[in-house]
Order: C-alpha cells, then sequence, then structure tokens
C-alpha cells in the first residue's frame, strides 16, 4: 500500500473532529476523577447529552430542561423556580478543562419510566424556560455566567425507536415534535439572534416521513436552523462519509444544503441486542474501538461535517476514553492523535481519506506536519501489511519522529530518523487495528 502527501497542498481548516459529548470529572467522594487527563486533550466542544447518567457530574439534578426547573407550573420568571447548582459545577468544569460547552435543551434518554420525555404541556412556556437557561449561562441571569455558548441544540433523537417499538427519548407524536421544535426555535432566535439554535439530534439523517415533514415545515414556515444534527452507530468508518452524503441530500429536497450539519453522536455497534452488543461493548473499550475511532475522524475530516462528537466521554459501557475507574483508554490516545493535527491548523490535502483498509489524514502549520494513519476493518484478524507513506515538499533537514498506538504502546514515540532530501518514503508495518501518527519538523541536529 502507498499512500502520498506533498506537505506543500493544503485543502482548508482542520475540523473539530474530535469534539465528544460530556466533560471531565473532579474527585467524587472516592478520590477519583480524571480532570487532568481530559483537560490535555484539548477537546474543542463537549455536547452535554445524558450528563444526568452520572453521579460525578451531579447526577439526577443536571443539564436537562426538567432537571433544572423541576415543577413546570413555577414562575419561569423566577429565579428560584430553577435549580441552577449542579449544573453550574458542571458546565465550570468543562469551561476551565479548556473545552466549549454544546448545550442540549431537553432530556436524558429514558429506557424506563418516562417522564422528562413527556411532551411538554405548554411549548411556549418550555420555551420561555429554556430562554431564561440560556440567559444564566451566557447573560449572567439568576447569579449566572457569561460563558460563550454558541451552540443551542433543541431535543435529542426524536425519531428513536427500541425493537419493541417504544420511544425513549419522545412520547408524542411526529407533528407534537414539529411544533415544539418550531416554537422554541423561533422564541429562542428572536431572543438570542447571535447564538446557533438548531438540531434535534435525529438518530441518523436516512430520511423518513418524519424528518421529511420535519425538514419541510423549516423551509415552508422559515423555521429558525442553524445546523442540522444527526447520530451514527456503525461496524466501519466510512459510514461517516456514507451518512454525510445522506444529510446533504435530504437538506437539499427542501433548499436547506447549506446548513451546516454535526454528527453528534457516534460510535462502533455491531448490533444491539444480545452477544453483538456485548461483543460492540468490548470493540469500545479496545484497541479495535480507537481504531475505529481514528477512522471515523479522518473520514469526517473529508467530509463536508462540520464537527464530530464521539459519545461518550463519561465513563460509561460507551466510553472507549474512560474505563469506570477514569483510567485511560485506547480511545483516549486516537484522540490525542487527531488533537496532533488539529493544533497544527491546516489540512494537507491527500486523493483519498481511505486507501484500501488505510485510514488517514494529515495537517501542517507550515514548519511543522502531522500524519495521521490507522488500519481498520471490521475483522478481528489479519495479516501484517507493508505500507509505504511517501512525502513530498519538505525542505532542509527534516526529523521524523514515529508514534504507535497498539496493543502494547498508548501512541508513545518508537522511533526517530531524519532526512534531507525533498522527498522520502517511510515505511511501515502494519497490523490490524495500529495508528501511527507521525511529525515532521525542521531540525539542527
Amino acid at each position: 500500500m502507498q499512500i502520498y502527501f506533498n506537505v506543500k497542498e493544503t485543502s482548508g481548516a482542520i475540523k473539530p473532529m474530535h469534539a465528544v459529548n460530556n466533560g471531565p470529572s473532579f474527585p467524587n467522594v472516592r478520590g477519583m476523577g480524571n480532570f487532568e487527563s481530559y483537560k490535555a486533550l484539548e477537546i474543542p466542544y463537549a455536547r452535554n447529552h445524558d450528563a444526568s447518567y452520572n453521579p460525578s457530574y451531579g447526577g439526577e439534578h443536571i443539564v436537562d430542561v426538567h432537571r433544572i426547573f423541576k415543577d413546570f407550573d413555577a414562575d419561569e420568571t423566577n429565579p428560584e423556580s430553577y435549580l441552577f447548582g449542579p449544573t453550574d459545577k458542571y458546565l465550570e468544569n468543562i469551561v476551565n478543562a479548556g473545552t466549549k460547552v454544546f448545550y442540549r435543551l431537553g432530556a436524558s434518554i429514558e429506557h424506563e419510566h418516562k417522564y422528562g420525555t413527556r411532551v411538554p404541556k405548554d411549548f411556549q412556556k418550555w420555551a420561555r424556560i429554556c430562554e431564561h437557561i440560556i440567559r444564566h449561562y451566557t447573560e449572567g441571569w439568576a447569579n449566572g455566567f457569561h460563558y460563550d455558548i454558541e451552540y443551542w441544540e433543541i431535543w435529542n433523537e426524536p425519531d428513536c425507536h427500541n425493537p419493541d417499538g417504544s420511544n425513549p427519548c419522545w412520547q408524542g407524536t411526529d407533528d407534537e415534535f414539529i411544533e415544539l421544535y418550531t416554537v422554541a426555535a423561533k422564541h429562542l432566535k428572536s431572543c438570542f439572534p447571535h447564538l446557533k439554535i438548531g438540531g434535534p439530534a435525529f438518530t441518523s439523517p436516512w430520511r423518513s416521513d418524519f424528518k421529511r415533514a420535519f425538514l419541510k415545515n423549516i423551509k415552508e414556515n422559515n423555521v429558525p436552523f442553524d445546523f442540522y444534527s444527526y447520530h451514527m452507530y456503525a461496524k466501519e468508518p466510512f459510514a461517516v462519509m456514507n451518512t454525510e452524503t445522506e444529510a446533504k441530500t435530504a437538506l437539499a429536497e427542501y433548499g436547506l444544503e447549506n446548513t451546516p450539519t454535526i454528527l453528534n453522536e457516534w460510535n462502533y455497534i455491531k448490533g444491539w441486542v444480545g452477544d453483538p452488543y456485548v461483543y460492540s461493548m468490548k470493540a469500545i473499550n479496545g484497541l479495535k474501538g480507537s481504531s475505529f475511532t481514528v477512522g471515523c475522524m479522518c473520514a469526517g475530516q473529508a467530509s463536508t461535517l462540520s464537527m464530530l462528537m464521539y459519545y461518550d466521554a463519561r465513563p460509561s459501557l460507551f466510553c472507549g476514553l474512560y474505563d469506570r475507574y477514569f483510567e485511560q483508554q485506547k480511545a483516549y490516545y486516537a484522540l490525542k492523535g487527531f488533537s496532533a493535527l488539529y493544533k497544527l491548523g491546516t489540512e494537507i490535502k491527500t486523493e483519498n481519506y481511505l486507501n484500501g483498509d488505510i485510514y488517514t489524514c494529515a495537517a501542517t502549520n507550515g514548519e511543522k506536519n502531522a500524519f495521521l494513519l490507522t488500519r481498520y476493518m471490521d475483522e478481528d484478524a489479519a495479516e501484517v501489511e507493508e505500507v509505504e507513506v511517501k512525502l513530498t515538499g519538505l525542505s532542509g533537514k527534516t526529523k521524523v519522529k514515529y508514534s504507535l498506538l497498539d496493543a502494547n504502546t498508548n501512541l508513545e514515540v518508537i522511533r526517530e530518523e531524519v532526512f534531507t532530501a525533498e522527498e522520502v518514503v517511510l515505511h511501515l508495518n502494519m497490523k490490524l487495528f495500529d495508528t501511527y501518527l507521525i511529525e515532521t519538523e525542521l531540525t539542527n541536529e
């Protein structure tokens, strides 16, 4: 396998493909947390969906509209009607980690008893409650804050259905949700024209009667729609590209093709029930999950997506970043690799993000270059593959540093070389699920 990069040929900015769902945890009552290691990743954005399932964030008292405003019959203009304290602390931790908040308005998923996902009995009042939550966190209302929170997402997965037909995220009809979004988006945009109001975090962008009706209503009624968010769980990273193509095609049906798209929940899934689900959880938390993660970020960078948000940084079954004891797992280092590219800022053009079973992405700041490569396919074993990485456009004496993420190393430097040619060929023997971060810079050594 031969892969080519010309470091002088660039193709725009490196996008925030390593954003996540949820933030860091300060030490809990057992003295366990992950704030410093989370901060070290330099994550650009954290969506706060399902935060209420993590006791170290504040548990059942945070983020969701019904958890902050507990009595729907209370006066929404009275600060005493709101319980902001636990969410204040959670968002402060995210901001202090150097990460921007992406705020999901609505409720966490409810697989059993339904409460927060019920249809609000007054859509206008629900919108006004959201308004005051925004004012608290961006304008200082109710002894609040002036955070730079630009993204405000209305709801999560209104189209979700379990195998038994139940919906864990929305207990109303499609039409009722469309009305709720319309009322809330128009009200919030009238209050905050400078903020990005969007959603609705569909389970996927694949067209259905519900999604067509939603987008049709957006267009015909001039409903604020600053971004279109959707989700993807798959076995192959190139599914990122497929779903984004579908999203843009669906938007184009209604003249909305210029709407920014955000894939803000994704991870590896072989199946949702039984043994395939158990396999998926083990994969997410191991080396295969880390390679899948790198592949998705490479595909996302090559697509028209504006942002990619990993689910989930909350220590849970779906977190390949941390185990339940806040220890770093393999996918943590996958995000660390992409973070190195993001800091350089500018994408190095590549003919294909996917070469055989090698996913690639590269970046430069004009002086330093970085190349991220992973070998992924949805198998459990494969022979070692010889890969040649040809770099052109180099100048001067160049130091090349190889860092490897595999079963035995966590993106650690394993080799360094120095070249003086303008064109070099680097040789890699890549095992299945290996990830390499190759960095180059001028040197006097």
